[in-house]
């Protein structure tokens, strides 16, 4: 009997490490696996971190996360690629070097600046390499409310403001802005002094239409939620499913995971995905 040749979307996670699983490059591979899609990986830091604290972070040298994207993107090319920590700007370098090179589609940036546990995980000038080399080659990008003021300079206070945002963000060169609106009841009851209603919203910016999702804040600390939708997103991407289709199966995934959390640490709950 004949070979059966199973033909497989691929996925490529380039991210830190993190030794709980619940967030870094380990999540991103469940999250892929979940959504049918093979997960490749490549370390672009590894870090001492638990469900409550960030202890160390040991960058990978950019030469080397080069190495490892050329070796594997020679043999297997991935139909979607996710960046997560990026710790230095050789990394980011590296990796704009590899996509441009391998002319590579559906490249999602999660921009992480800071830890669930408050720690930085950018050292200086790695936002601004990111700006000026990987989003302009971003299908999209999908920062936090937080991420998404530190990096277009405009204080994220209610919708309008995260309208502005996205416009500010999309002239950096990205073809579509998604920024992720689970802090938005923070940002409203800060501006308001008015506990609001627990809404959370989804701001995706095309660079003519804004698209919004709402939903419910879910209480409780978890770990690892922007890691899981962007990479979530990234699985939808391979398989080819549009930019808007795949925020809303990012989100009902997420959603559900949150929901389905275990408390396994001493701090933050992990995702179950």
């Amino acid at each position: 009997m004949p070979d059966i040749i199973h033909f497989m979307k691929t996925a490529l996670t380039i991210a830190g490490s993190d030794p709980t699983g619940g967030a870094g490059l380990q999540a991103d591979i469940r999250v892929f696996n979940h959504f049918g899609v093979y997960g490749l990986s490549a370390v672009s830091a590894l870090t001492a971190q638990n469900t409550y604290e960030m202890n160390a972070i040991l960058k990978v040298d950019g030469k080397f996360l080069e190495e490892q994207l050329n070796t594997l993107i020679s043999d297997i090319r991935p139909d979607a690629i996710k960046t997560g920590m990026l710790f230095s700007i050789d990394a980011v370098k590296a990796v704009a070097k590899i996509i441009k090179g391998y002319e590579l589609e559906n490249l999602v940036i999660d921009p992480v600046t800071i830890s669930s546990t408050g720690t930085s995980l950018m050292e200086n000038g790695v936002l601004d390499a990111l700006k000026e080399e990987l989003f302009p080659l971003a299908k999209v990008i999908t920062p936090n409310i937080y991420e998404a003021t530190a990096i277009s300079g405009i204080t994220i206070m209610d919708e309008k403001d995260m309208e502005r945002a996205a416009m500010e963000l999309k002239n950096l060169g990205t073809e579509i802005v998604l920024i992720t609106g689970g802090h938005f009841e923070e940002v409203r009851s800060q501006k308001s002094e008015v506990r609001s209603d627990g809404e959370t919203l989804d701001l995706i910016y095309d660079g003519e239409k804004f698209h919004r999702l709402r939903g419910k804040k879910i209480k409780g600390e978890y770990h690892g939620t922007g890691c899981a939708f962007s990479a979530a997103i990234s699985a939808c991407l391979a398989k080819g499913i549009s930019v808007l289709e795949a925020t809303r199966k990012a989100k009902e995934f997420v959603d559900i995971a949150i929901k389905n959390a275990y408390s396994i640490g001493k701090g933050m709950r992990l995702l179950h995905v």
